[in-house]
């Protein structure tokens, strides 16, 4: 089968046919450092990840870009909120990324560029879109440069919206601009309001890159003018991705030949984020379930389909990943020599059509269910060979617990040895009881173990614990 994506630009699903054969590139909006990341962040990072690894998986080479956005006008207003410098706000929210990413198993980028490291090429940009009658200085005295959308005829394609239809532009004030829907490429340093290191020099006076401008020149720079897919969330369809396209295209370059758009997680029917206060920040969650827990409860749902958070629904995917692990503990011993790890065709097909992830998790789950009937008909042989498929098609969604990213790190890992070393002392306990048909002493062991948190499964090859 051929991999197909639902393009936004297209509204249509189409094959993906990569611009070199055998190389995919991917560019995608990352987050403005300006707080830490919650559960609507991540959710992006996984979905585009999940395609990183599927087109790798189906021998693509893939060059992946993930922006950051360091320097804005929230970064520095919450910076003088906070009274800390804008530059030591935006590294350490981007430490706090780094980690919820890692966390949940997101592969690093090939590269990572911010835009406070690319100003020379958005200045370089900016000056090929003035020279060809898209872009104009301010006459305000302000030291911004704008886009002039009504000089690109093609301004609104990817949303579908003529200009007489959009709200102005609001990230600048108005006197300086021709039209109020043109937007920001160049902003000038508002010295009375602004710190000075908070700007740069350019041929309109010091100042900093909009917002928009910063992704088409690192996308151009890292991918060329033209590349295979633009990501992000379906909130910056527009005005960002409109923007983005109509900039780059008025400069000559062809930009994306698809675009992606996962849609939110919302709690109480709105979408996540930090300006609503409804926002749950990684590590709280994370003392609730385990990384790969809450990946797998994304990744379950199809990356174009709104997820209502909560908890319940969270601790109910937690369980059913649960069983998968199970499966694989119950099999793992049982695994031929011979075994090879290749995907069900149920999985391709479903992966290939539109990245379906519902559908690849269901045809994990079967294959589990058969796995765990041969393991009781002690069918061992068969069953190892479904423990295999089930983990090569967990490693296509970053879910395989054997994948040395989940592996506890730091002070966790001495933790773990302390809680191993108790529980199995607590078990041997347990089994001296039982062995002596003490029924009452073995009960009152599990129920001590079961009341610090720990689950005990009795099997075949004995007991196993859980927290």
């Amino acid at each position: 089968m051929t991999l197909r994506l639902h393009d936004t630009a297209t509204r249509e699903t189409r094959d993906f046919v990569p611009l070199v054969p055998g190389r995919a590139g991917i560019y995608v909006c990352g987050l403005t450092v300006q707080s830490e990341p919650h559960v609507g962040h991540v959710r992006s990072a996984v979905n585009f990840d999940v395609l990183r690894r599927w087109l790798s998986a189906t021998g693509h080479e893939v060059d992946f870009i993930r922006n950051v956005t360091d320097i804005d006008d929230k970064i520095l207003a919450k910076s003088a909120e906070q009274g800390v410098h804008w530059y030591a706000l935006a590294a350490a929210m981007k430490r706090e990324l780094d980690a919820a990413l890692a966390a949940i198993n997101v592969l690093p980028p090939t590269y990572e560029p911010g835009a406070t490291g690319h100003v020379p090429e958005i200045v370089e940009l900016i000056e090929q879109l003035i020279a060809r009658g898209h872009a104009y200085a301010a006459e305000d005295g302000s030291g911004d440069v704008y886009f002039d959308v009504r000089s690109w005829p093609a301004y609104g394609e990817l949303t579908r919206q003529r200009v007489e239809d959009m709200e102005p532009a609001g990230d600048a004030d108005p006197r300086g601009k021709r039209d109020p829907r043109d937007f920001a490429l160049w902003k000038g340093w508002k010295k009375d309001s602004e710190p000075q290191t908070a700007s740069w020099p350019s041929p309109w006076g010091p100042g900093r890159p909009g917002w928009h401008i910063e992704c088409s020149a690192m996308a151009g720079k890292y991918l060329g003018p033209a590349f295979d897919v633009h990501g992000g969330g379906v909130d910056l369809r527009f005005p960002h991705h409109e923007n983005e396209q109509a900039q780059s295209r008025a400069a000559g370059r062809p930009f994306a030949s698809y675009w992606l758009h996962n849609a939110w997680i919302t709690t109480a029917g709105e979408k996540m984020s930090k300006s609503l206060g409804n926002s749950l920040l990684i590590p709280s969650v994370l003392e609730r379930v385990r990384g790969i827990e809450l990946r797998y409860y994304m990744v379950a749902a199809h990356y174009r389909s709104h997820v209502e958070f909560s908890f319940e629904a969270l601790d109910e995917a937690a369980k059913a990943f649960r069983r998968i692990e199970d499966f694989l503990d119950r099999a793992r011993v049982h695994v031929p020599v011979d075994a090879t790890s290749e995907l069900p065709d149920a999985f391709v097909a479903a992966m290939d059509d539109d990245l379906g992830t519902p559908g690849a998790v269901a045809v994990i789950h079967d294959c589990v269910r058969e796995g765990n009937r041969l393991l009781d008909a002690r069918a061992s042989e068969e069953a190892g060979r479904n423990a295999v498929a089930v983990a090569a098609m967990l490693d296509v969604l970053g879910l395989n617990p054997a994948d040395p990213a989940w592996a506890t790190r730091g002070s966790d890992d001495r933790l773990t040895e302390v809680v191993d070393a108790l529980a199995k002392g607590l078990l041997e306990e347990r089994a001296a009881a039982r062995e002596a048909k003490d029924w009452a002493r073995a009960d009152a062991i599990r129920d001590r173990i079961k009341a610090a948190g720990v689950e005990v499964e009795d099997t075949p090859t004995g007991p196993k614990w859980s927290v």
